[in-house]
């Protein structure tokens, strides 16, 4: 009963069964071609959803019901619900769920409140200034693995700046989602009226001041200055613009005695002086008696539905460019963004990268940001499209106060916003300096390092 083909089997009985173990393969391998044969058509006819749990047929997404950019807004939802639809009919028999209602300033606690019963949705949007605490308590999952191994994820696709807003200690915890640069904007007819050239988009602090200078006056001779230079320049973006990195990224230091930070506050002091103590308003600005004032992108877009709107009331020709470059900097502000990211403990983790995916990089659903958000796209491709520019024509209502190219390099080159727990409460300690070195008579650098020391044992305390 030898042979390589020949196989026996004991049975209770004693007698001695022969089978051919080839005839034992070939049953198999008809077997396993069969299963085969099942699996491949049930994926492909997506019968095999029908199988799964319904749980596992679902994800949920946390969002706020308003404006991430403090403006009345009816289309809260649009995106997101258009996002779900596009979603839906990729992955047919996964559903998209939210809780809707949830307004903006009560986002915050409702979200900290669902990570800690464990009831999170797999999804959610996230704050600019909630990304670091919810990172380093690890409600995020951590991104990167899924972004390397992703064929179809580009990263070259988004701005660089909006992408890093979204890292912690270099690995990547979110998406970004819209954002929205610091921009510097120009009354141009107060400059045609004065014979002053609209600056260079590479202008500097000198520049800023001499026009800010040559603009100050009474013009219409009744003793009393009515014409500004600027409105809203703060410390903060003249800290920007001069290079100064004012705490470390844990929030743990701060900065105050950097050599940046001495010639900002030299500068802010210079500006002062130029209007001999008069407190000028954002609304000296919407009457058109100011030339500068920054503004985010976002509050620009808002702007036109303002009761004092430039538009419609003040009649005078504007322009944006970006932050003038202190000697040590660049001409650079922070970048606003909204993120998303996805809950650490999902169970779904393919399925809501996907729907990220969409959100975040789908070039239909970031174009709907110029139509029903103020914002701006995070896809360098749509932030530059003619469709975005016809569209932001449409909201200003003149084509040249806005360039493309200079948005698109403003944010580009701006710096991500720094948040930490505590981050708040120490930006007023330094707003409390500032004001008490450029109101004071003493001697600016050791002001710093007293105020520096100060500010320092506050964060050690949080």
């Amino acid at each position: 009963m030898g042979g390589a083909d020949r196989g026996c089997e004991q049975r209770d009985g004693g007698v001695t069964v022969e089978r051919s173990s080839t005839g034992k393969r070939n049953l198999m391998i008809g077997v396993f071609c069969a299963l085969l044969c099942a699996a491949v058509w049930i994926i492909e006819s997506d019968a095999y959803r029908a199988l799964m749990p319904e749980d596992s047929r679902k994800i949920t997404v946390g969002v706020f019901s308003d404006s991430y950019w403090e403006v009345q807004n009816g289309y809260s939802y649009q995106i997101v619900n258009d996002a779900i639809e596009k979603f839906e009919k990729q992955n047919p028999g996964v559903h998209v769920e939210y809780v809707s209602g949830v307004l903006k300033e009560d986002y915050s606690e409702w979200l900290s409140e669902q990570l800690l019963s464990e009831n999170a949705p797999d999804v959610f949007f996230v704050l600019g200034d909630d990304f670091s605490s919810f990172a380093n308590a690890g409600a995020l999952k951590d991104l990167t693995s899924l972004m390397e191994e992703d064929k179809d994820f580009d990263s070259s696709a988004f701005y660089s700046s909006a992408l890093s807003a979204g890292q912690y200690e270099q690995k990547q915890y979110a998406m970004p989602f819209e954002c929205a640069p610091k921009l510097m904007f120009v009354n141009r007819t107060i400059l045609d009226a004065e014979n002053i050239a609209m600056p260079d988009n590479d202008w500097t602090w000198e520049d800023f001041y001499k026009i800010c200078s040559a603009v100050t006056r009474d013009t219409d001779g009744d003793g009393m200055t009515d014409q500004f230079g600027e409105v809203g320049y703060t410390w903060e973006e003249a800290f920007e613009s001069n290079g100064v990195r004012l705490f470390s990224q844990d929030g743990s230091e701060c900065f105050l005695t950097d050599p940046g930070v001495e010639q900002a506050l030299q500068f802010m002091e210079r500006l002062e002086t130029l209007n001999a103590g008069y407190n000028v308003t954002e609304h000296e600005f919407d009457l058109g008696n100011v030339v500068f004032q920054p503004m985010s992108f976002s509050e620009f877009r808002a702007y036109q539905s303002y009761p004092l709107s430039v538009k419609k009331y003040s009649g005078f020709e504007w322009g944006c460019i970006p932050m003038p470059a202190g000697p040590d900097g660049e001409n650079i502000s922070t970048l606003d963004t909204l993120l998303v990211g996805i809950n650490s403990e999902t169970r779904h983790t393919q399925n809501a990268w996907e729907f990220v995916k969409i959100l975040t990089m789908d070039p239909d659903i970031q174009s709907e940001i110029f139509d029903y958000s103020e914002g701006v796209s995070v896809m360098r491709e749509v932030t530059e499209s003619e469709q975005t520019l016809q569209s932001l024509i449409e909201d200003s209502g003149s084509e040249e106060s806005l360039n493309l190219s200079i948005l698109s390099e403003a944010v580009e080159k701006s710096i991500v916003s720094l948040r930490f727990p505590g981050y708040e409460e120490a930006r007023e300690k330094v707003e409390q300096a500032v004001r008490q070195i450029i109101d004071g008579s003493g001697n600016i650098s050791t002001d710093q390092i007293i105020w520096n020391r100060e500010i320092n044992r506050f964060l050690e305390e949080q």
